[in-house]
């Protein structure tokens, strides 16, 4: 019985033969790990599942952050509510307003010191500096730590200024260090404040000016042709400021005491509530592994 003569391979195909002689052995293939930066647990083959309901369950330090930065706006308006109020016509935290005031006083104005403000902003700027130094050389995924040094900064000089306004009720002769010593160290807090919230860089939650976000809600809306970005967020800063100064002004009517430890109390729930979403998170990620 005469062979079965062999078949022509189409062009471009090898025999199979030789394919497997290229192929060789099989390499191991080992399995892949998804590494996600950011707080979020690294998560293997195994039981994916699992580890993708305990990353939902997590509260990140990123869903935290905007409402302790609300809280931190709210506290602005206590703390400027104090310092416009009763302590001779200048801002801790609105720098914009005292630079304002400086030009007033130069021009002769009445009742607007220069001294107060110049105050206000050195001390301001000192503490820019110290949140600069505690911010700097931070990445995006390492500015949390950092900036709740900074905030805890923040907690420390205004609960100082508290103190220090035990008795205090408006500026006289009788009482000048203790009114210089108020806008030194509640405009130091600022400063600090300022300095961590702009390393940062939360969208529309500066904590402190206003202006911009005013003019982003209204350039970015319907009205506008705009598609209404963050229009929530927005609007929840400017309530937040307005909350704030109107609980300080009420607060200042039994004493200014009253309204620097409500601004301390908001302000220490925020830095438990940022703290408390870290560890949550991190030890998510130490159950992941």
């Amino acid at each position: 019985m005469s062979p079965t003569p062999s078949r022509a391979l189409p062009a471009g195909l090898a025999p199979a033969s030789k394919v497997l002689q290229e192929i060789g052995r099989p390499r191991k293939i080992r399995p892949r790990k998804w590494h996600v930066s950011k707080g979020v647990p690294t998560i293997s083959n195994s039981n994916i599942l699992g580890r993708l309901v305990t990353m939902a369950s997590i509260p990140t330090t990123e869903k935290v952050i905007p409402y302790a930065l609300l809280g931190m706006t709210a506290v602005t308006g206590l703390v400027d509510a104090v310092s416009l109020l009763t302590l001779g016509h200048v801002f801790v935290a609105n720098m914009t307003g005292n630079i304002v005031f400086l030009a007033f006083a130069a021009m002769g104005v009445p009742d607007v010191s220069v001294a107060r403000s110049l105050t206000a902003v050195s001390a301001f700027l000192v503490g820019a500096v110290l949140g600069g130094r505690i911010m700097a050389r931070t990445t995006p995924d390492s500015q949390f730590r950092p900036a709740v040094v900074a905030f805890a900064f923040e907690l420390a000089f205004l609960a100082a200024a508290t103190l220090v306004s035990v008795g205090y009720k408006a500026p006289s002769s009788a009482n000048v260090l203790q009114s210089y010593g108020l806008i030194a160290l509640t405009a130091f807090a600022m400063g600090t404040r300022n300095a961590a919230v702009r390393k940062l860089a939360v969208p529309d939650l500066t904590t402190t000016v206003l202006t911009l976000t005013i003019t982003g809600l209204a350039a970015d809306s319907s009205l506008a042709h705009g598609n209404n970005p963050r229009w929530g967020r927005r609007a929840a800063s400017i309530m937040a400021m307005f909350a704030g100064a109107s609980v300080g002004v009420i607060a200042i009517r039994s004493s200014v005491f009253l309204a620097l430890a409500l601004a301390v109390g908001v302000l220490a729930a925020c830095g438990l509530a940022l703290i408390l979403s870290f560890r949550s998170a991190s030890s998510g990620v130490s159950n992941a592994e």
